[in-house]
C-alpha cells in the first residue's frame, strides 16, 4: 500500500501483526497503578469501541497485557509502518488543504527526532500528548483525509469524535484536552481517567499540533537569559556569565542552543541518557560528561577562555548543585527546566538513584518514590539558597519548580508567605514582553522547502527593519532583540523537523508579517501555504498563576476567563484550528491554556481572517493586564486604541494608596 492507501485506511479490518517497543527509543515510563480490576475492565472495553467485534478476544487479551505492563493502552500494533514527519502539504491525501496543513502538523508533533516519547504518541513534558492510543491516530488521520471545508473535525482529549457540518469561515477542527470538572482535576484524577482511555493532558502545544520542536522554546530561552543578564548589573561585563539548570528533554531541550545564543557558559544537567544522545547528535548541546569532576575542571578551562559553550552534565541536577556550593566558580544564573508539572510520573528524579532505578521505584513503590523526590527538592532548594547568598539570580522557568518545593517542605517560602524567587514571567517575559503584546508567535512552511523557509525569514525581518524606524522607545529593545534573531535563525541551525521559524512579536507586527506572507503565496514567491500560530505561552493563550499570568496582583491570576474567552474569539474570527486545554507547562489543573493554526493560502478572504483574528488573539490579553493596572499593559493597550479606532477598551483608574490605607485600618 502507498502513503496515501495507508492513511486513507484507518483502522484496518485486517488487523496488522503485533508490533513491539522500539526499544532504541525514548519510552514513558510505567505509569502507577490505580485502577481497581473493574476499572482495568472498563477501561479494555473503552479501548475495544475502535475495533470490529471480531478482533475483541485477541485484542482484549493484548490491551490487558499493555495495561499491566505499562500502565496504558498505547495499541502498539497499530503503530503505522510508515515514517511520521512532517512531509510536504501535497504528500498527504486530502480534499481540503487546510485539513492537509493540520496532517503535517500533527504528524510533526510524532516524529521520532521531534517528540520525547514518540511510540507513547508523547511530544514532551513526559506525558504532553497528541492522542492516547494509536486508533486515534489512524482515525484522526482518516477524517482529516476525506474532510471538506463544509466540515470541522472534533477531538475530546485525543478521540476523534465524528465530522460535523459547518462552513468554510468555520474551524475545520476544534480540540479539547484534559477539560474537567474541576472537583476532578487532582493529579491521581488525571491518572486514572487518562488510563480509563477517556481523557489526556494535552500539554499545550502537543495536543494542539503546534509544537515546531526545541526550537519552540528557545528563543523565548534566549531571551529570558539574555534579560536576566541584562538584571545583574553588578557583574564583570567582561566575562562571559555561566548559566546553571537542568533538563534536555522536548522543551527543556532547548536550554543549551539559548545558553549559547545568549553568549553564556550554559551547563544543563540530564538523568536520561537517551535524552542527553539526542540533543548531542542534534548539535543543540555542545559535549556531555558524565563524570562530575570532568565536568568541573571542563567549567573552569571554559570560564578561562571565555567563550559561549554548552556542558551538559549526565546525572542529577542536585549532585551538580551541591558541588558548585563549593566550587570556586561565580555562577551568575540559575533556573530548573525538570518536568514538574509531573513530579510523581517521570517529571523530575530523586537524587541517589540511577535513572533506570528511578523509573523501578517509581512503578513499583510509589509512595517511597513520592518520599525520594520530595527529600530531593529539599536539598536543591537548599543547595540553590547557598548560591543565591553569593549571588546568583535564580528564577524559576516556569515548570512548578517553586510549588512543587513549597509542597515538599523545601526552604523556598518567604515570612509573608510569597516565594523567595519569583517566576521568569513576573521578573522578565511579564513586564518586558507580555504587558506590551510581544510572544511567541511562529510558521510554518508548508512545502516543507528550506528555501520557502529562509523566504520568510527575509520577509520578517523587513517587516521588524520597517517598524523600528518608527517604534516608541518603550518597545524598541524588544523589536532589536527579535530582529537580531530572525537574521542569526539560519545561522543557528534551530530547525529540528519541520521548517518553521519563531518570533516574538506583538499585534502589529503578527499582522504585518503575516500579511506579507499572504502576499508571498498569492505572487508565487512562497511556494505553498504558510501555517501560522503560536505557543499557547503567551499574551493572552494561558491563565496560569504560577507562569504566564504570575504578573497580575488584582487578584485575579486565579481565574481563567481570558483563555477561554480567547479560544471562542480565535474560533469565530478566522482559525484554521483552535484548542483549549487544561494542564500545560506547570501542570493538570494548575492551568487553563489554548492555541490556534491558522492556514495562510494567499486568499483575499486570508487577509481579513488574519488581520481580525490576531488582532483579538493579543489585544484580548493586554486588555486584560492593563486592567491589572500593569504599567505596560496600559501604554500597549492605549497606542491600540489609537491605531485601531474600533477597539475600545475600559482603562483603570488607579486608586490612591495613601487613601486605602486611611480607610482600612
Amino acid at each position: 500500500m502507498t502513503f496515501k492507501e495507508m492513511i486513507l485506511e484507518g483502522i484496518p479490518d485486517v488487523l496488522p501483526p503485533k508490533r513491539e517497543r522500539n526499544e532504541n527509543l525514548s519510552h514513558a515510563p510505567k505509569r502507577k497503578e490505580i485502577l481497581s480490576a473493574e476499572e482495568k475492565k472498563l477501561a479494555i472495553k473503552n479501548a475495544l469501541r475502535y475495533f470490529d467485534k471480531k478482533h475483541h478476544e485477541l485484542l482484549a487479551q493484548e490491551f490487558y497485557a499493555e495495561l499491566e505492563a505499562y500502565g496504558r493502552i498505547y495499541m502498539y500494533r497499530l503503530m503505522p509502518d510508515y515514517k511520521i514527519t512532517a512531509r510536504s502539504i501535497d504528500e498527504f491525501p486530502h480534499r481540503s488543504k487546510q485539513a492537509a496543513a493540520i496532517m503535517l502538523m500533527l504528524s510533526n508533533n510524532l516524529d521520532e527526532a521531534i517528540a520525547q516519547h514518540p511510540q507513547e504518541l508523547i511530544t514532551y513534558g513526559g506525558n504532553g500528548s497528541v492522542f492516547s492510543n494509536w486508533a486515534q491516530y489512524r482515525l484522526t488521520m482518516k477524517y482529516l483525509a476525506e474532510m471538506t471545508d463544509e466540515q470541522t473535525l472534533v477531538l475530546y482529549s485525543g478521540h476523534p469524535m465524528g465530522l460535523y457540518p459547518s462552513h468554510p469561515n468555520a474551524p475545520r477542527v476544534v480540540v479539547t484536552n484534559g477539560m474537567m470538572i474541576p472537583n476532578y482535576s487532582k493529579p491521581d484524577d488525571w491518572e486514572r481517567f487518562n488510563a480509563l482511555g477517556v481523557t489526556q493532558y494535552g500539554q499545550m502545544t502537543a495536543g494542539s499540533f503546534m509544537y515546531i520542536g526545541p526550537q519552540g522554546i528557545v528563543h523565548g530561552t534566549t531571551i529570558t537569559v539574555l534579560n536576566a543578564v541584562r538584571m545583574k548589573k553588578d557583574r564583570d561585563a567582561s566575562k562571559l556569565p555561566i548559566f546553571v539548570t537542568s533538563g534536555l528533554g522536548g522543551m527543556s531541550g532547548a536550554q543549551p542552543k539559548a545558553a549559547v545564543i545568549a553568549k553564556t557558559i550554559g551547563v544543563v544537567a540530564e538523568v536520561n541518557p537517551k535524552a542527553a544522545c539526542k540533543r548531542h547528535e542534534q548539535g543543540w548541546v555542545d559535549e556531555v560528561h558524565p563524570d562530575l569532576d570532568e565536568l568541573i575542571t571542563r567549567i573552569h578551562r571554559a570560564v578561562e577562555e571565555n567563550k559561549p559553550v554548552s556542558l551538559a552534565y549526565l546525572g542529577n541536577i542536585v549532585d551538580l548543585w551541591e558541588r558548585l556550593v563549593d566550587e570556586d566558580l561565580t555562577v551568575d544564573l540559575g533556573s530548573d527546566q525538570t518536568s514538574l508539572h509531573n513530579p510523581w510520573a517521570g517529571g523530575y528524579y530523586p537524587v541517589g538513584y540511577s535513572f533506570e532505578e528511578s523509573n523501578d521505584l517509581m512503578a513499583n513503590d510509589p509512595a517511597a518514590f513520592k518520599a525520594a523526590v520530595q527529600a530531593t527538592l529539599q536539598r536543591h532548594v537548599a543547595a540553590i539558597n547557598k548560591l543565591t547568598a553569593k549571588g546568583m539570580y535564580f528564577f524559576d522557568y516556569g515548570n512548578a519548580f517553586l510549588l512543587e518545593s513549597s509542597r515538599a517542605g523545601a526552604d523556598i517560602m518567604q515570612a509573608d508567605g510569597t516565594f523567595k524567587y519569583p517566576s521568569y514571567v513576573q521578573d522578565i517575559m511579564g513586564p518586558m514582553c507580555f504587558d506590551y503584546g510581544f510572544g511567541p508567535f511562529r510558521w510554518v512552511c508548508a512545502s516543507s522547502d528550506p528555501k520557502d523557509l529562509d523566504t520568510t525569514d527575509q520577509i520578517a525581518a523587513q517587516v521588524l527593519e520597517e517598524m523600528l524606524e518608527h517604534a516608541p522607545e518603550e518597545i524598541r529593545q524588544q523589536i532589536s532583540d527579535n530582529l537580531l534573531w530572525i537574521k542569526q535563525a539560519k545561522a543557528n541551525k534551530l530547525v529540528v523537523g519541520s521548517q518553521a521559524r519563531i518570533l516574538y512579536a506583538d499585534a502589529e507586527g503578527r499582522i504585518k508579517i503575516a500579511a506579507a506572507f499572504n502576499k508571498a503565496v498569492k505572487e508565487g514567491v512562497l511556494s505553498g501555504p504558510v501555517v501560522l500560530g503560536r505557543d499557547h505561552h503567551d499574551v493572552s493563550g494561558t491563565d496560569s498563576p504560577y507562569r504566564e499570568t504570575s504578573n497580575i496582583y488584582d487578584g485575579s491570576k486565579f481565574t481563567a476567563d481570558m483563555a477561554i474567552q480567547n479560544v471562542i474569539g480565535d474560533s469565530f474570527r478566522g482559525a484554521t484550528w483552535v484548542s483549549i486545554h487544561n494542564g500545560g507547562g506547570v501542570g493538570w489543573g494548575e492551568v487553563t491554556n489554548g492555541g490556534f493554526g491558522m492556514v495562510l493560502d494567499g486568499s483575499a478572504e486570508c487577509d481579513t481572517r488574519l488581520t481580525s483574528m490576531l488582532h483579538w488573539d493579543v489585544n484580548n490579553g493586554i486588555s486584560r493586564r492593563s486592567w491589572a493596572r500593569n504599567d505596560g499593559a496600559m501604554f500597549a493597550i492605549k497606542r491600540a486604541m489609537e491605531i485601531e479606532p474600533r477597539l475600545k477598551v475600559t482603562i483603570p483608574e488607579i486608586a490612591d494608596d495613601e487613601l486605602l490605607d486611611s480607610v482600612v485600618k
